[in-house]
């Protein structure tokens, strides 16, 4: 039996992450369900899933940088990993308080994970969550979120030796106890007969914090009847909650009586049309403006983040002016935007006839995104430290709205991931090849050679082909010393990664890559690919033009300009 923690270090940390997303996996179907506020859109567990899965992706990943291998990294780094990852991925209304939620415990987490700083984090992560809301409402994850920090502060009351166990079977208490008064607080969860899904999703994840802590599962009693899930309420006794129930029509009702309006669509489906979300990079005087000009143009207005990034979300009819002020109030990307109409199946207009082919492509910066999508490609853009996460992978699926679609990752790490989107689309109806690709030049060849008009499989074989037939280099710049398979590497040094293995060690970028091709070219080829990072200049790829013309005849070179990514310069060699 695995030791249990005596504080949430990094491992716990870990644990706790992967065992919420296993609870929301399981969960997910049944939450999205109950998902009547603030839209009747029934994917609220889907969103807490990919918003969780970012964050354990993050942690994943602080894991596999580690490199002493004798000790877990330090818990600080795991719990802003977690805070970082749920950030950059949430989803929705819910999965955006979420990430603000663990942000919020973050914060406190990284100076110490024993119980008096797991109530603080509680306490702050409730309050950081209620202030990031434009117009919170009770009845919401809001109040979950504010019981379960509560429940846990009355624990101090049992004494100064009161453990992390304690301290956590409270908060889950508290969070269940809340999660089964909500439908007396909001109407519209009363009248469809549900609790609230968000808080339902949060209840999920502090229950998988309650197993990393204890070893054991919480126990919420057996089923009382299809569709209903037993919450304990006052005294410990238990009571059915629906989990399903009679949808609401179109938009939402008013609040209770003398609570006012709720911040959600009235009655007749006349609230906003779109939900917008987006990552935006700007200061915090800007975000407080761009809340107060968001605040006008809609509802349901959550922004989170700090420390120059923040993740907006909103709901509104005009969708371009939402971004807009992100554009007015710093650098916006990873914009998503849904119509509600057609996303809830309730769009009565004729819906466009699926495409029969498409590709879609993972790039590492916008400009080989421009070249992909004019090549017809639907795009995900992979930015630095900030790969995308299956969900985001199945709405490009999605958008690319066609029968057959051709899936190229172009990141070895990211098979996994592509994997798993993958299924989830054919569990769609879609069908889907995934052609492993491994950098970004492999993708490009692979995009080349894409018919459409020939048999799906014809159009895979030759794709696949086209890209295990291109090797692939990149330069990167090292930041630290290490070992490497071509020797030992400074903090500064140029690396030359072939087929992601360095082999070449160098003083700068042009030099560097000249004997990257040299290695290259040495086994020949025909075709040489250059993709120019944002601040490599066009000299380099023209004295790197003139290099392959000078010393290798009959091969040519095709220069592309990447944008904003990881490495300055990635070589591809057919």
């Amino acid at each position: 039996m695995p030791q249990l923690p005596d504080d949430l270090n990094a491992v716990a940390v870990r644990t706790w992450c992967s065992l919420a997303l296993e609870a929301l996996g399981r969960e997910r179907a049944e939450i999205d369900a109950i998902n009547v506020y603030p839209i009747a859109d029934g994917d609220t567990g889907t969103n807490l899933y990919l918003t969780v899965e970012s964050a354990a992706a993050a942690v994943e990943a602080v894991f596999a940088a580690h490199e002493t291998g004798a000790t877990a990294p330090a818990t600080a780094d795991a719990v802003r990993a977690m805070a970082h990852g749920a950030l950059i991925g949430a989803r929705g209304n819910s999965g955006t308080i979420l990430a603000q939620l663990l942000r919020g415990m973050a914060g406190v987490l990284a100076e110490g994970g024993d119980a008096a700083h797991l109530r603080l984090a509680l306490a702050r992560a409730a309050d950081a969550a209620r202030r990031a809301v434009a117009h919170p409402v009770e009845g919401t994850v809001l109040t979950v979120a504010a019981a379960a920090a509560e429940a846990a502060a009355g624990e101090a009351a049992v004494g100064e030796n009161t453990d992390l166990r304690a301290v956590v079977h409270a908060a889950y208490a508290g969070a269940l106890a809340a999660l089964a008064r909500t439908p007396e607080q909001l109407a519209v969860l009363g009248r469809a007969g549900v609790v609230d899904a968000g808080g339902r999703g949060l209840v999920a994840v502090l229950g998988a914090l309650v197993e990393t802590v204890t070893g054991q599962a919480p126990v919420r009693g057996p089923r009382t009847g299809p569709g209903r899930t037993p919450v304990p309420v006052d005294g410990g006794s238990v009571v059915g909650l629906p989990v399903g129930g009679t949808p609401v029509e179109s938009g939402a009702p008013a609040g209770p009586a003398g609570e006012g309006p709720l911040d959600c669509p009235e009655d007749g489906g006349a609230g906003p049309a779109f939900e917008v979300i987006y990552l935006l990079e700007a200061r915090d005087e800007q975000v407080a403006r761009l809340r107060t000009r968001l605040d006008a143009l809609g509802d349901s207005l959550v922004v989170v983040g700090g420390d120059g990034l923040w993740h907006v979300h909103v709901h509104v009819d005009d969708a371009g002016a939402a971004v807009e002020a992100g554009v007015e109030a710093g650098r916006p990307y990873r914009i998503r935007i849904t119509h509600f109409a057609t996303e809830s199946g309730h769009d009565l207009r004729v819906q466009a006839e699926p495409a029969q082919r498409a590709v879609v492509v993972v790039v590492p910066g916008d400009g080989l995104a421009g070249l992909c999508t004019e090549a017809g490609a639907t795009t995900v853009i992979a930015r630095p430290g900030e790969p995308p996460a299956s969900g985001e992978l199945v709405d490009a699926i999605r958008r690319a709205h066609a029968r057959e679609v051709v899936l190229l990752p172009n990141d070895a790490a990211l098979r996994h991931t592509a994997a798993a989107a993958a299924e989830q689309a054919r569990t769609e109806g879609v069908r889907v090849a995934l052609v492993p690709t491994r950098a970004a030049v492999q993708g490009i060849a692979a995009l080349a050679v894409h018919e459409p008009d020939r048999g799906f499989d014809e159009d895979v074989v030759a794709m696949t082909a086209a890209a295990g037939a291109t090797r692939y280099a990149e330069l990167a710049v090292a930041e630290r010393q290490s070992w490497t398979m071509a020797g030992i590497c400074q903090a500064g040094d140029i690396l030359g990664l072939i087929d992601g293995d360095v082999a070449v060690i160098g003083a700068d970028v042009p030099a560097t890559a000249r004997t990257v091709l040299d290695r290259m070219l040495a086994a020949g080829g025909e075709l040489v690919t250059l993709v120019l990072g944002e601040d490599v200049p066009d000299s380099l790829a023209e004295a790197l033009e003139d290099h392959v013309r000078e010393g290798y005849l009959a091969v040519d070179t095709v220069v592309y300009r990447g944008g904003h990514q990881r490495a300055p310069l990635l070589i591809g060699v057919e």
